[in-house]
C-alpha cells in the first residue's frame, strides 16, 4: 500500500503500522520526531555488533539498545513494540536476504537483542525548515543509497563497505547544509563527502544499491552522508544465523523530539558482560 498521507507523530504512525494501514517508506512522515534504523540479532552476535557501532559512529549512531528478549524500547516511546512497529522488516539467514515482512512476532525469541541507530530522515526536516529542499521527499521517493569504496572498521565478524545516502545541492549551499546537519550527530551528522561520486567508488548515481534514483541538475553537487543501512552490507559478509533489519527507508519512528539530545544508553557495560 502506497501511502501519501502526512502523519503527524511517531505514535500515530506506529498505530497505523500495527493496524496494517501503513507499510510505506517513512521519509517526511512524523516531522520533528526521531527516526531509527533497526538491527535485531541473537545475543551471541550482539557484543561484536555493539563494537561495530562504537567503531563506526557516523553510519551507526546508537540511540537505543534492548536487553535480550525485550521487545519494548521505553527510552524511545512508551508503547513501542519492535515486533510490530516497523513498516517493513528484512529477514536474513546466514547473511542472505530471505524475505520482507510486515510483522516479526512469529520470529521473536528470548535471545534477540534490538539495536536502534539514528537516521538521516531526522535532519531532513531541519533542512526543509531552513529552506533547503530534499529531492526524494519532493518526488515522494525513497532516498538513494549506495555502497561506496570507503570501508568500515572491522569489529569481530562485522565489516564491509560504508553505505551512503545522496542529496543534491548547489555548491554555494553546502556550507549551510553542513552546519545544519552538524546539530544532529545522533542522525549521522555532517556529510562524509561531496563532489565526483567516482572518487568514492560510485559509478552511476542512477543505479543506487537501495532506494530510488533522483535527478541531479547541472548546477548541483551530489552530497553524501553515512547511512544506517551500512549494517545490512556488513551482515551480508558476517553471515549470522539470523538477523532482522528494517527495509531500507522503512524506519522505526519514535516519540523522541528530534531537536532534543538522546539520553545516555544505560546499562551498556552490564549488557556487554552478559551477552
Amino acid at each position: 500500500m502506497n501511502m501519501t498521507m502526512n502523519i503527524k507523530t511517531g505514535s500515530d504512525l506506529r498505530s497505523l503500522v500495527r493496524s496494517g494501514k501503513f507499510n510505506d517508506q517513512t521519509a517526511g512522515q512524523a516531522p520533528d520526531f526521531l527516526q531509527g534504523n533497526v538491527v535485531i540479532l541473537p545475543k551471541e552476535f550482539a557484543s561484536d555488533f555493539l563494537q561495530f557501532c562504537q567503531n563506526n559512529p557516523k553510519p551507526c549512531p546508537l540511540i537505543a539498545l534492548s536487553k535480550p528478549g525485550e521487545s519494548s524500547l521505553p527510552e524511545l516511546g512508551e508503547n513501542i513494540d519492535i515486533r510490530h512497529d516497523v513498516p517493513r522488516y528484512r529477514i536474513y539467514h546466514d547473511g542472505v536476504l530471505q524475505e520482507e515482512v510486515s510483522d516479526i512476532e512469529t520470529l521473536w525469541s528470548d535471545d534477540l537483542v534490538t539495536f536502534v541507530l539514528g537516521c538521516s530522515f531526522t535532519f531532513e526536516e531541519a533542512l526543509i525548515r531552513n529552506g533547503f529542499s530534499v529531492r526524494h521527499i519532493e518526488n515522494k521517493q525513497n532516498v538513494p543509497m549506495f555502497k561506496c569504496g570507503i570501508q568500515t572498521i572491522k569489529s569481530g565478524i562485522f565489516n564491509g563497505p560504508l553505505v551512503v545516502t545522496m542529496r543534491p545541492y548547489k555548491a554555494s549551499d553546502i556550507p549551510a547544509v553542513f552546519d545544519i546537519c552538524a546539530h544532529y550527530p545522533h542522525a549521522h551528522g555532517t556529510p562524509v563527502f561531496w563532489g565526483n561520486p567516482a572518487d568514492i567508488g560510485i559509478d552511476d548515481l542512477q543505479k543506487p544499491d537501495y532506494g530510488d534514483p533522483v535527478f541531479v541538475a547541472e548546477d548541483e553537487v551530489p552530497v553524501f552522508w553515512a547511512c544506517g543501512v551500512t549494517p545490512q552490507a556488513a551482515i551480508e559478509r558476517a553471515k549470522p544465523r539470523l538477523c532482522i533489519t528494517h527495509a531500507p527507508g522503512h524506519m522505526l519512528v519514535t516519540d523522541v523530539h528530534s531537536s532534543k539530545g538522546i539520553p545516555p544508553i544505560t546499562g551498556m557495560q552490564n549488557f556487554v558482560e552478559n551477552t
